[in-house]
């Protein structure tokens, strides 16, 4: 049933179109190779992970019929894209919501993230549809109990980069929804992640595309891994990264994951397998954070320390907007304070997990990520959540690409 060359067939049956994107094709081998390796799935599982990934194909290979119908499309500028990042589990999705009340900056929207074609500026006339069909098809889709409380998500809200990324099979996330650490460290290792933000930059281009561009503000945490990468396509991005106890961030991901792989896994989930997993998944974005951090594109970064967002989110927006060179205008620290109001902590749910559920021993991951929490001054979640604390960590001013 996990059949790539079957997949990239179907799809460019249904979209008419030739497939030319060749690091695709390598990615979505890696990791259906990983998925029979690791990851035992049902025949109806199979079978809805080879939808997902049809669909996945499907819209990457609209994006291509559209530049090819319409070239112009791939003159359209992306301009000074921000890309906001973090351990996952770090308070990303919070900072992606705050931007959100910043009419400046363009987001992803959650409808057309899964449904991105024909683009908005050629079509207006169906956006209203796409979106309410979005939003009830989100209302039949299954969650794990407690979904709400683990993840800050509203149907008509942004979204994250991670189907963009999915269509090139290149998001760190698929880790998270499956068991694949052969393609997680495919990915790492091997992957074009160059051609993976291509592929996501011409996505944009096509939203953008008769509706006049703006800033982009694009969340998604595994962004980390590909920094580098980011720059090659984006060269006048900048980044702001959340920091957070690694510690937490770690037990989080893991009952994420945990719960993400057991709506889709044949056999009963292993919490011990997972918090390896997850150990190593974590490890190696703090290892790409250490290696940026030391290169020379390090005053790209606008360091914000989680604890401090999430005690005064309008303070420190104001304090991100100014290493980013921008001001802050009265109505968007309104919008700012009032979204903060109206979605206050626990307010969807309590959220409750320790790293011992998943075979981890918190000395242990501790003295792994000392070097981390150390360089950017990271409390533990204790002592951030009740300690007094400086402000965001940041760098001076953004002033333009670093020279080469």
């Amino acid at each position: 049933m996990l059949d790539a060359q079957a997949i990239i067939a179907n799809a460019e049956a249904t979209v008419g179109i030739a497939d030319s994107d060749i690091a695709p094709r390598h990615n979505l081998d890696a990791l259906l190779a990983s998925l029979r390796e690791s990851f035992p799935m049902s025949p109806a599982g199979e079978a809805s992970a080879t939808a997902v990934l049809q669909m996945d194909t499907v819209n990457r290979l609209q994006t291509l019929k559209w530049l090819r119908d319409h070239p112009e499309i791939a003159e359209e500028p992306v301009k000074a894209p921000v890309f906001l990042m973090g351990l996952p589990r770090s308070g990303t999705t919070f900072l992606q919501y705050l931007f959100d009340r910043d009419h400046r900056f363009r987001l992803i929207r959650t409808w057309e993230s899964m449904m991105p074609s024909p683009p908005a500026g050629f079509a207006p006339e169906t956006v209203a549809s796409r979106r309410e069909t979005w939003i009830e098809l989100q209302k039949k889709r299954p969650h794990f109990d407690g979904f709400d409380a683990l993840h800050l998500y509203d149907e008509d809200g942004s979204d994250e980069c991670h189907a963009f990324l999915e269509q090139s099979i290149g998001a760190a996330g698929l880790h998270n929804l499956y068991r694949v650490p052969a393609f997680f460290d495919y990915l790492l290792d091997e992957a074009d992640l160059a051609e993976t933000y291509r592929i996501h930059r011409r996505q944009l281009q096509c939203l953008q595309w008769r509706r006049g561009p703006k800033p982009w503000a694009l969340k998604y945490p595994n962004h980390i891994i590909a920094m580098d990468a980011i720059l090659e396509v984006y060269p006048d991005a900048r980044f702001v990264m959340t920091h957070r106890d690694p510690v937490q961030a770690l037990a989080s991901i893991a009952k994420m994951t945990a719960n993400l792989r057991g709506m889709k896994s044949a056999a009963p989930v292993d919490r011990t397998q997972v918090g390896s997993d997850m150990l190593h998944f974590i490890s190696r974005h703090i290892d790409r954070i250490m290696d940026f951090d030391a290169g020379r594109h390090r005053d790209r970064v606008v360091d914000v320390d989680y604890y401090a967002l999430a005690e005064d989110p309008v303070g420190v927006m104001q304090e991100i907007h100014r290493r980013l060179g921008i001001d802050t205008p009265e109505e968007i620290s309104r919008a700012v304070a009032v979204w903060f109001a109206n979605n206050p902590k626990n307010a969807r749910g309590g959220n409750s997990y320790t790293l011992e559920q998943y075979g981890l021993v918190e000395h242990d991951v501790l003295a792994r990520f000392a070097a981390y929490r150390r360089r950017f001054d990271i409390p533990r979640e204790a002592d951030g959540l009740t300690a007094p604390r400086p402000g965001p960590i940041c760098k001076d001013v953004f002033q333009g690409p670093a020279q080469a």
